[in-house]
């Protein structure tokens, strides 16, 4: 597997890094005027570590993740980000040159809906090639061949290198949206939903695609979603929400199989054990 890193960034944090958080969440709020999207949520991300956010909808999770991945400016909070180097900086207040530079390195973020992280109308191999472009590289040859080796980690035949997105069935979008992501070798990636809206053997593919990705890159993530087998198959921790508020949080398994609130009682009685 090849990971392209940009020239002035070490592939690999140091020890003394990884016992360090990689992101720090202090007390971030959102509010839509008097409606609340989330309310003083804190948490830390390790290293390598899956953290999902799960509850049902309108239970603030996504507009949390936005506000964390600095797609939505918080109404209060902190997001400290520990970067390669080991300075911390606060990404909400980050420059948008800074962000954008952030979010081509460091940071992936792949949408529910993959047209909103793929160009559609350019080949598969430019999508991935986009990102490595946008991170200094120009030999073409060089950018293809790193490209079809993404695309084959994905399971994506090298054939198709050459077609268009829109030419994919949706579970081929996704694995390309996770290429196009990764290529670069980032130390954090934001999951919405990821297998939101997908067949149910096309989820189970997908699923199992992504945890050994995120094993074997080492990656941290923050993964949303309403689906508590994939909470479960994902992630280390879990986060509760309801009504903007964290209800419960720990282990994954020992919240899934020992549910403390009440709410986290309800909404695993609710569906079928994993």
């Amino acid at each position: 597997m090849t990971i392209v890193q940009p020239n002035d960034l070490q592939n690999t944090p140091s020890t003394a890094l990884q016992d360090l958080p990689l992101l720090e969440v202090r007390s971030i709020s959102k509010f839509y005027g008097a409606r609340r999207g989330c309310e003083n949520v804190s948490f830390d991300l390790y290293p390598g570590e899956v953290l999902a956010i799960v509850g049902e909808s309108g239970s603030g999770k996504s507009t949390l993740l936005n506000c964390i991945s600095t797609r939505m400016l918080p109404t209060s909070g902190l997001v400290n980000y520990r970067m390669r180097d080991g300075s911390v900086q606060d990404v909400c207040h980050m420059q948008e040159a800074d962000k954008r530079f952030l979010m081509r390195t460091d940071w992936g973020f792949v949408h529910q809906n993959s047209a909103d992280g793929l160009r559609m109308t350019v080949s598969a191999g430019a999508n991935v090639g986009e990102r490595l472009m946008a991170v200094g590289h120009r030999h073409y040859g060089s950018i293809r061949s790193t490209a079809t080796d993404w695309l084959e980690q994905v399971e994506i035949s090298e054939d198709r290198i050459d077609d268009q997105p829109r030419d994919f069935s949706g579970g081929m979008r996704q694995r390309l949206q996770i290429a196009r992501n990764l290529v670069t070798g980032p130390r954090l990636v934001f999951m919405d939903e990821p297998t939101g809206g997908l067949d149910v053997s096309v989820q189970a593919r997908l699923l199992d695609l992504l945890r050994n990705l995120v094993s074997n890159l080492g990656l941290a993530a923050i993964v949303v979603t309403h689906d508590l087998a994939v909470a479960r198959l994902l992630s280390h921790r879990m986060i509760v929400m309801k009504d903007g508020h964290v209800i419960e949080e720990g282990l994954t398994d020992r919240v899934l199989d020992d549910p403390q609130a009440p709410y986290t009682q309800l909404l695993i009685s609710s569906i079928l054990q994993v």
